[in-house]
């Protein structure tokens, strides 16, 4: 149990270091491997594998800890990856968003990356609430604000043909 902790942390870090390389797609094998290794240690997710998952030895808080933390980073890390990829899955990037934001909701680049997903998906209200809370954790990062200002154009219009349309149809 202890080796497959420590090989995922090093697939980890090998994506990270991918990723700082501006090797996207291999940065994302990495963390996908990370996540392999990692996927029968989980007591909380059903595994295939007899003595594993639920059924398995159980962990150490320690050893429970960094399996969450390494988990929760390559999802992380496989959002910001997707997003320097042509063309960009939104959606993956939204499901992994989502999957830091359930262990770690004030994860501020994961609401930012959840926002951006949910901005490129055209649901705006959705990408407003993401994006407002990651504001409110980086009130100065550019990058954050300007979606949130364009999420707020995009709303705005939205508002105004849905009006027209009703104006129209019960005029």
């Amino acid at each position: 149990m202890e080796k497959r902790l420590q090989e995922a942390q090093l697939y980890k870090e090998k994506g990270n270091q991918r990723y700082r390389e501006g090797k996207y797609r291999d940065a994302v094998s990495r963390y996908h491997r990370a996540l392999l290794q990692l996927r029968g240690l989980d007591p909380s997710q059903p595994s295939p594998i007899p003595n594993l998952g639920p059924q398995g030895p159980a962990l150490t808080p320690e050893q429970e800890n960094i399996l969450h933390t390494t988990q929760t980073d390559c999802y992380n890390n496989l959002a910001a990856c997707l997003l320097q990829m042509e063309p960009v899955n939104y959606e993956r990037v939204k499901e992994y968003s989502q999957k830091v934001l359930e262990r770690q909701p004030d994860n501020a680049k994961a609401l930012y990356r959840a926002g951006v997903a949910f901005f490129h998906l055209q649901d705006y209200d959705q990408a407003r609430r993401y994006l407002t809370a990651a504001v409110n954790r980086q009130p100065k990062d550019a990058n954050v604000r300007r979606y949130l200002q364009l999420t707020q154009v995009e709303l705005s219009s939205y508002h105004r043909k849905e009006k027209q349309l009703y104006l129209g149809m019960f005029g």
